[in-house]
């Protein structure tokens, strides 16, 4: 048996010889998905002349800055828009979701099965169809080109994820912790906001963390429902250095660059709670 073990593992290749060419494949792939987000930080550093070089220059060779000065002198207040519609998304969207994953999971209203279903439908209604049923009510009420507006549009993107999101992370917790403040004589108001919210932290994590990132990147309800007004997101200051006769891709991309690290950052520093939160309700005993 021995002697039938050592010959098997002889003949074994070793396991280095064996994954080296997935790993390739990886780095690959992963160069392949990457190399937009280079070429736009390229492209930041390029001179306008440099642009219409054939073929391209793949480093630039006469880095500017004047793409990132033009972000300062001119898209700061798309930015700050922005930073305000994605903070509004996300405390709008925690607030409606949270208790309402609380009710599924917990208290079991009559109707929760469809209010699944119906959750689950409403996210695959397309944007657009969306965006111009807004316009139509927005018109009548008087919240085109408005931030709070806005604000509400882009929560309906986020609150039907936020919803199952927390139903299922709040399915998790022990229904003994429940019953002992409830023992003490805490109702389910008090229960939610002092022994679920709190260990739910992940799951708001999470749910926060893609609300801001949708309302953040969103296009079609900013250019349906804000476009022209006053406070426009940065998704439509990018797009005003798009024209027929102008074409400022030094400037472009540099906005692009800036608008990108917000999201970068938050994502970097939260996704070990973005993936304990998206795993919590998967796998129960």
């Amino acid at each position: 048996m021995t002697t039938a073990t050592t010959s098997r593992s002889r003949l074994r290749p070793p396991a280095h010889r064996t994954t080296w060419w997935k790993t390739a494949t990886g780095l690959l792939l992963t160069a392949v998905m990457l190399f937009p987000v280079y070429w736009m930080l390229n492209v930041s550093f390029t001179r306008e002349q440099d642009m219409r070089k054939s073929p391209p220059d793949l480093f630039p060779t006469h880095a500017t800055l004047a793409g990132y000065r033009t972000v300062l002198d001119e898209q700061l207040p798309y930015l700050a828009t922005s930073l305000v519609v994605g903070l509004g998304t996300v405390v709008l969207t925690v607030a409606l979701s949270a208790p309402a994953g609380y009710a599924l999971a917990k208290l079991r209203p009559r109707g929760g099965g469809i209010l699944h279903f119906v959750l689950l439908a409403a996210q695959m209604i397309p944007g657009i169809i969306m965006a111009m049923g807004f316009y139509a009510i927005y018109l009548q009420l008087g919240l085109l080109q408005s931030v709070p507006g806005l604000i509400v549009a882009d929560s309906t993107l986020a609150v039907p994820f936020g919803v199952l999101i927390f139903t299922a992370f709040m399915s998790g917790i022990p229904g003994e912790l429940l019953q002992a403040a409830k023992t003490d004589g805490a109702g389910p108001l008090r229960t939610f906001w002092s022994i679920v919210l709190p260990m739910s932290r992940n799951a708001v994590i999470t749910v926060s963390l893609f609300a801001f990132l949708w309302s953040w990147s969103d296009f079609v309800f900013a250019g349906t429902l804000v476009n022209g007004g006053a406070h426009e997101p940065i998704t439509l200051g990018i797009y005003h250095y798009i024209g027929n006769n102008n074409q400022e891709w030094n400037a472009i991309m540099a906005t692009a660059v800036v608008a990108s690290l917000p999201a970068a950052v938050i994502l970097v520093l939260a996704q070990r709670y973005v993936a304990a939160g998206v795993t919590s309700g998967a796998v129960k005993d």
